[in-house]
């Protein structure tokens, strides 16, 4: 007889050091179900989610309140390693892959093929080989239910991003006894054609009876994928729906418990605002950014304004910013203020006045290990001297100074956070991105280059961060050129948006566009249909 729930968790409840985090939350899956589980950060989804596998701070804290129950028998997960014994998978936000490992051996890590060999046969299975043509055979199942078009014996080192999530996903649909997966904002780190293709692979996993559970902050992946949908606020159930009860603008009030608006420039105050003077000019401008390559970009940034950056995945948008910065070789010519830029220097790039939040938040952006406050000022500490004092003959931080901007950041940003000397790993993945923001305005820079600005945040963080980077352009002068997936973000406050498709500009759009021009760019075809019209 098949259980009618594959999980049921029912009146959860969890405090930490006498904070109540989770207030008596329930919640039911049933097999081959794709059920949503959506909150602001701080909801507490992650504390939810360390309680069905396991993880040692719930025990190591003082348990939990409530049953779990998985196929109608009550569990007490004691480790991820049990999670995963009874059948519960999980695709995590940020990546748990082995760089210099290839995409099969990631794919099969503890979970290797092996087979018999002459030495093994008179000495033991100690001696046994892996069976490499097996397991490649898995991977390429696997890889092919994602769409993706990679070799599985290629690294994994040197990737785009996004395709490093789909080898995530990869690994846990290759295992045999999973009755559950949950999928932590599996779509933070993509485009939207490669979430398109994502929730196509969801929806194929859920039809094999395997049940998900789907926590994102896109509300419109949410309808497109889900079956049911549980709200959590402020540790409370606040709601379960069913796709067909609800919407994307009541999913976002229940969320956030109020309206979100997003800051719109007015087309009147668009064109008033628009200059002819260039702060940045990119000519003929290359960069080697492995799935990201950018071939010939000609490009002129005008004083004072935000410049939106957008395309698909593997179109060279993401390399712009990285090439700028020094992260990945370039070549070509770029202009700040008229005078040529030296280009694969960092350093140099800084002191000239620019800054970048990139999209890796953990591989770039953070000192993980550090805390917020020392993440907030490291940067401009060592670039441009500030937060030092001098004792003898010796510089030393000013910790005073240090404290006082980085609270003012936290407050600014609004980082949930317990205080400026917490570690920055145990802040959730919004808040990580928000201390990164925070670190490239501590530089002041005349130019802030931001990619992807938004992954990973939720959606009232997203109105907080757009929100910003709106207030220091009209009140601060500061030119921004942000990088996007999200075309609807570019268009809410962007002056002009490039979209960048084969490594090329495909041309420059005002953010009041008709969709239709703007989806002729995105696929390429704009510049193609307008040679077609002049012959």
């Amino acid at each position: 007889m098949t259980s009618e729930y594959v999980l049921q968790m029912k009146g959860i409840k969890k405090e930490y050091f006498g904070n109540q985090v989770l207030k008596g939350v329930s919640l039911s899956v049933k097999p081959g179900e794709i059920h949503a589980l959506l909150g602001e950060n701080g909801a507490g989804k992650s504390t939810l989610m360390n309680i069905l596998f396991g993880m040692p701070v719930i025990h190591s804290t003082g348990g939990f309140e409530g049953e779990v129950v998985i196929n109608e028998e009550v569990v007490n997960v004691k480790s991820p390693k049990e999670a995963m014994s009874i059948g519960i998978g999980m695709v995590h936000q940020e990546f748990m892959l082995v760089p210099g490992f290839t995409l099969t051996e990631n794919i099969k890590l503890n979970r290797e093929i092996t087979k018999g060999n002459p030495f093994s046969k008179l000495l033991g299975e100690r001696l046994n080989i892996l069976n490499y043509k097996q397991m490649n055979k898995d991977a390429r199942k696997s890889l092919d239910t994602l769409e993706i078009n990679i070799d599985e014996w290629a690294k994994v080192e040197g990737l785009p991003v996004g395709y490093m999530q789909f080898v995530e996903i990869a690994r846990e649909i290759d295992k045999s006894n999973v009755k559950l997966l949950v999928f932590d904002e599996p779509t933070a780190v993509l485009t939207e054609s490669e979430a398109d293709n994502l929730i196509v692979a969801m929806k194929k996993i859920a039809a094999s009876g395997i049940a998900i559970l789907f926590i994102t902050h896109r509300l419109d992946e949410v309808i497109e994928a889900a079956d049911h949908i549980t709200i959590l606020r402020d540790g409370e159930l606040v709601a379960t729906r069913k796709k067909e009860e609800t919407n994307v603008g009541e999913l976002a009030e229940l969320m956030v418990g109020r309206k979100i608006e997003v800051t719109n420039k007015s087309e009147d105050e668009n064109e008033k605002n628009n200059t002819n003077e260039n702060i940045l000019t990119m000519k003929n401008f290359r960069v080697d950014m492995p799935g990201e390559e950018v071939k010939e970009i000609d490009l002129e940034i005008k004083k004072g304004e935000i410049l939106g950056i957008g395309g698909l995945a593997g179109q060279g948008k993401i390399g712009i910013s990285n090439g700028i910065m020094g992260l990945y070789e370039s070549s070509g010519e770029v202009y700040l203020k008229g005078e040529k830029l030296k280009l694969n220097d960092t350093r140099y790039a800084l002191k000239s006045g620019l800054a970048f939040v990139s999209e890796d938040r953990r591989g770039i952006g953070l000192l993980l290990d550090s805390s917020i406050e020392q993440n907030i000022a490291i940067t401009t500490m060592q670039v441009k001297g500030k937060f030092l004092k001098k004792i003898a003959f010796f510089d030393q931080m000013d910790s005073k100074k240090i404290r006082e901007h980085a609270l003012k950041m936290i407050r600014d940003l609004d980082i949930r956070c317990t205080g400026p000397t917490q570690i920055t790993r145990r802040l959730s993945g919004g808040n990580q991105q928000k201390v990164c923001i925070a670190r490239a305005l501590t530089l002041e820079p005349d130019i802030l280059f931001v990619s992807e600005p938004t992954r990973g945040i939720d959606i009232g963080a997203k109105k907080l961060v757009l929100d910003v980077l709106v207030k220091l352009n009209k009140e601060l002068g500061m030119t921004i050129i942000m990088t996007s997936s999200e075309l609807a973000e570019l268009r809410a406050i962007c002056d002009r948006i490039a979209i960048i498709s084969e490594g090329e500009v495909e041309g420059i759009l005002s953010p009041f566009a008709s969709d239709r021009d703007f989806g002729l760019m995105m696929a390429g075809e704009y510049r193609k249909m307008h040679r077609k019209e002049a012959l």
